[in-house]
């Protein structure tokens, strides 16, 4: 839970402190040392410490790590969401993503962003291999490049397949010109990197949240084994973190994502936003999701909104779905009903704030909630989907069940026990779908599932669309070192 007292309002400075995207001298303000002085509980602090939190902030401020390309990637894809706002507004962007007519010149920012993250991750760790330090401090900023670098790849090899393997820091320009390694190789350097973090990070960061732990390592090894239909792995990893005593499942669905839900008992990995002193440090994430009106309904921009697909997938009763989207004309869960839009029926809900706290911080869009890449409630589903493949049933309805206990909360009658049968795959699917509605999974779940080219069909979706093309401005530098991807 977010908390500005003491230690925990200054290491979130010191990870988010930022300017905002509009602002100048970004890389000044990075080699300032971290605010305030260590306190019982700090982890040894490394030479490479400042290069380190640089990281943290660079994933706020690169291109498709956790701006608005995050979400056009990873939720305008599924049947979840769409374009949102007005008809006209990103109208091509829209057709791209919501109908499948994918462009080699639209959205390069996700490929550059995360290829400018990595190239950031290959610099602290060259610096470290060439210091010659082993102390502990120094192994540990290490660790938190791999594992950001690791997570970089990840998402790059989930959106793009095969990708250039650029592990080395860059010199000159044609040190980041290579061609693409296969998805097994992509694979292998992310199983690297990630082995190595969860190997030297620590369990927690007391008085730094917002780093990256053993938590955040093994759940993203756990995804991509996920992906890979290695189950035992999956399943290894998953358990890991869940017996690693380190996390909970948070007590409210709804206040998991609100200001109260930042940093909290399920938080594994969240890049920190922050608003301070009438200073955002953070970006347009959340900003251009919501709600489009005007006076004081003039919340955002109105994009990645809510289906009537994902409206209908709901149970009778499901609690989670008024937490997850926001109904034009009506009660807006805080006594304000949400003014009638003729452009949207929907909004998502996810990211709409508490009003009080909008009066408390004197506007009404959203420049503080953290971007959350896992949670726990994600790896506890990854486990039953493993252990399920596995054929253990009762050990996956378990951990199915604890999802919706969670979900039902006090309500009798709604949401009972998923029984430990022959539709546990369906249930755990529909689990999926609906416990990380709008949360950046459906699409490459459906991919993964070999779901995606019957349920999206209708919408344009064909099997080459499971990978986006590289951008022709990547491929034009490359001088014809880095090939298109097939059938674009």
């Amino acid at each position: 839970m977010r908390n500005f007292k003491s230690i925990l309002y200054i290491s979130l400075l010191a990870v988010v402190a930022l300017p905002t995207l509009n602002s100048c001298n970004d890389d000044d303000f990075l080699d300032r040392k971290p605010l305030g002085t260590a306190v019982e509980g700090d982890l040894p602090a490394g030479g490479f410490e400042e290069k380190a939190f640089g990281l943290y902030g660079k994933m706020r401020t690169q291109g498709g790590v956790t701006d608005w390309d995050r979400y056009w990637f990873q939720n305008i894809r599924s049947d979840d969401a769409m374009k949102g706002s007005f008809p006209g507004d990103a109208a091509t962007r829209g057709n791209i993503m919501d109908r499948f007519v994918y462009s080699t010149t639209e959205f390069a920012a996700n490929w550059d962003g995360h290829y400018s993250l990595i190239f950031a991750c290959n610099d602290l760790i060259a610096d470290v291999d060439n210091s010659g330090k082993t102390d502990a401090g120094s192994i540990i900023n290490k660790a938190e490049a791999s594992a950001i670098r690791g997570l970089a790849y990840f998402e790059l090899r989930r959106d793009y397949g095969e990708v250039p393997i650029i592990l080395k820091k860059i010199v000159s320009p044609s040190d980041g010109i290579k061609a693409k390694s296969t998805v097994a190789e992509v694979d292998v350097q992310i199983i690297s990197d990630l082995e190595f973090a969860a190997t030297h990070l620590p369990l927690n960061w007391p008085a730094y949240p917002g780093r990256a732990t053993k938590g955040f390592a093994n759940s993203i090894l756990a995804k991509l084994y996920l992906y890979q239909g290695n189950w035992a792995k999956a399943l290894e990893k998953s358990e890991i973190v869940i017996n690693s005593g380190q996390y909970t499942l948070f007590n409210s669905y709804e206040t998991l994502f609100k200001e109260q839900g930042d940093n909290c008992s399920e938080a594994i990995f969240e890049v920190q936003f922050l608003r301070q002193n009438g200073v955002d440090y953070s970006n347009n994430y959340f900003e251009s999701q919501g709600y489009r009106g005007s006076g004081a309904w003039d919340l955002g921009w109105g994009f990645n909104v809510p289906t009537i697909n994902l409206f209908n997938a709901y149970e009778v009763g499901d609690p989670r779905k008024n937490s997850t989207i926001l109904f034009s004309g009506q009660d807006d869960g805080y006594g304000n009903v949400v003014p009638l839009s003729v452009d949207q029926p929907y909004w998502n809900k996810k990211a709409y704030s508490t009003p009080s706290y909008r009066a408390l911080q004197g506007t009404g869009k959203n420049f503080w909630f953290n971007v959350k890449i896992i949670r726990y409630g994600d790896v506890i589903l990854m486990a039953a989907e493993a252990a399920n493949e596995l054929g253990n049933r009762t050990k996956a309805a378990g951990y199915v069940n604890q999802i919706r206990k969670r979900a039902r909360g006090n309500t009798a009658g709604i949401l009972p026990d998923v029984p430990a049968d022959a539709n546990l795959k369906n249930a755990i699917k529909h689990e999926r779908r609906i416990e990380l509605a709008m949360e950046g999974e459906r699409f490459y779940d459906l991919v993964r599932w070999g779901d995606a080219t019957t349920v999206l069909s209708s919408l344009g979706y064909q099997d080459k669309n499971k990978y986006y093309p590289i951008p022709q401005t990547a491929v034009d530098q490359s001088g014809g070192v880095l090939k298109q991807n097939p059938n674009y």
